[in-house]
């Protein structure tokens, strides 16, 4: 197998770095068919609730949170995990000692395939 399809969830310099709120930073990698995103959640930071049309799943790695999907707010920690349906509104804030989520898109996120900003395009 070739080395450049392994990672490590604590490597920062690994992927594509992408800023999706202040406190929200994101490491993004892209496959064919599915998208990882690993994102670390500053202490009691949170990002703009928003949409996509992409399925999305997410796992808390560390910390804990309050996971809002479609306008139901969702007490999560470190083990728990969901799935959101394309085009479900849908946001995160983070504990009193921050969090890691690992999140999954299918299919890829075109706008997250390079360096930015933000949640969309």
């Amino acid at each position: 197998m070739r080395e450049q399809h392994f990672f490590n969830l604590h490597d920062m310099s690994q992927g594509i770095a992408r800023t999706l709120a202040d406190g929200l930073d994101a490491r993004i990698f892209p496959g064919e068919n599915v998208m990882l995103s690993v994102v670390h959640v500053g202490p009691n930071k949170s990002g703009e609730v928003h949409s996509h049309a992409q399925e999305q799943w997410g796992v808390v790695l560390e910390g804990s949170g309050v996971r809002t999907q479609d306008g139901i707010e969702h007490q999560v920690r470190a083990g728990d995990f969901w799935q959101t349906p394309g085009n479900v509104s849908h946001g995160l804030r983070a504990g009193p000692d921050g969090a890691v989520v690992l999140d999954i898109f299918s299919p890829p996120r075109d706008e997250y395939r390079q360096t930015g900003s933000g949640f969309g395009d």
